[in-house]
């Protein structure tokens, strides 16, 4: 029934194969969990309500673009975007996380827009392919600055806004740990590689107390006290601000 939907044959696939890369993908993206919410928090909004909107956003859309769609392509809150929200458009430009929220629906109402009457199409077949290439390696070199950073491999810098971490700390020797043996075991042609990499390294910052978790947790309820400003006629929002 799987291989008769998604067509997994005719792509040169299996079940096995696209369980264990679906799971490799999470592991590498969850970090947006978190990062998303710590970044939108510093705002003003709720951290709880912004961790499990980032959640619910990422799981609808990566179960669109899979049964919809049927491409094998993870869909979250971009990471970029959301630093321009808090740091440009809110602490620099000194609107309010609510009217940036507003102009954030709108963009993608218009975006929706250009996608259905084919502009969206028209503009990326538009791009040069070496544009195209830039475009992500510059995405990618992105994402890595913010690993480097939580890793506290590069720390923030006055001088060179860019230096050196504390390299014998136990959290960088875990973070380049993990990436050259990730980078082993993809040289060796494992399957998996990423995901036992992220594995080791996790049991082992566990195991070395780097890492503080539990089993299971429900969120915090989000706090409705940013809408009492609105002055809204709604009963919900007034017996919140009570």
């Amino acid at each position: 029934m799987l291989d008769k939907y998604f067509h997994l044959k005719e792509l040169g696939t299996n079940v096995r194969q696209e369980v264990v890369a679906g799971i490799t993908t999470f592991l590498t993206m969850a970090y947006i969990i978190f990062v998303n919410p710590a970044i939108l928090s510093e705002a003003g909004m709720d951290y709880g309500a912004v961790f499990v909107a980032t959640c619910l956003a990422a799981a609808i859309g990566c179960f669109i673009m899979g049964l919809a769609a049927n491409y094998p392509i993870a869909l979250a809150p971009g990471m970029g975007l959301n630093a321009f929200f808090t740091y440009t458009v809110v602490l620099t430009e000194g609107y309010s996380w609510q009217s940036a929220l507003g102009a954030v629906f709108f963009s993608g109402c218009i975006f929706v827009l250009l996608s259905l009457f084919k502009v969206r199409e028209w503009i990326i077949n538009s791009i040069p392919g070496s544009l195209k290439l830039g475009i992500a390696a510059g995405i990618g070199l992105f994402l890595a600055l913010i690993g480097l950073k939580n890793a506290g491999i590069i720390v923030d810098n006055p001088a060179t806004l860019v230096g050196l971490g504390d390299v014998t700390s136990l959290q960088v020797g875990l973070a380049m740990l993990g990436f050259f043996l990730i980078i082993g075991m993809a040289a060796r042609g494992m399957r998996g590689a990423v995901m036992i990499g992220i594995l080791i390294v996790t049991g082992l910052g566990v195991a070395f107390g780097d890492i503080q978790y539990q089993a299971s947790s429900l969120p915090r309820r989000p706090s409705c006290r940013p809408l009492c400003s609105w002055t809204l006629p709604a009963p919900s929002i007034s017996a919140c601000c009570r």
